[in-house]
């Protein structure tokens, strides 16, 4: 049953997963085309488990997920002010366009992405 607060997930293409680190997550982030939705998790966080299963499965406006593990890229986790986990953020053709603040519910990462990339982009943290 769809409600004008959930409405259809509109259709998009499969997401492309990719593990990014410390040294490879400035590069791959300037150089890929379209938008990046990263994603901070910890092996030992349920939430962060529950997200890595699920989100793949979801129609994003992303063209990929890019995993980072929180407790092995420490200065991924300082540069991008990770606090709690999972935390996303979204990066557009090299462009960062800030943190997305969602349940783990499609609809509502859906549209903090969108809300996201409404606002002024800075440069990579």
């Amino acid at each position: 049953m769809n409600s004008a607060r959930n409405p259809p997930a509109p259709a998009f293409f499969p997401m492309e997963q990719i593990d990014i680190d410390d040294g490879t997550a400035d590069r791959f982030l300037l150089d890929a085309p379209g938008t990046s939705l990263l994603v901070f998790t910890s092996d030992t966080c349920p939430n962060c488990r529950l997200a890595r299963a699920q989100l793949p499965d979801m129609s994003l406006p992303v063209a990929r997920i890019c995993w980072i593990d929180a407790g092995r890229n420490r200065g991924l986790v300082e540069r991008y002010e990770v606090f709690h986990l999972p935390s996303m953020f979204v990066v557009k053709n090299g462009v960062y366009y800030g943190a997305v603040q969602a349940t783990l519910a499609d609809w509502d990462i859906r549209r903090q992405v969108s809300l996201a990339l409404d606002s002024y982009p800075a440069e990579l943290p």
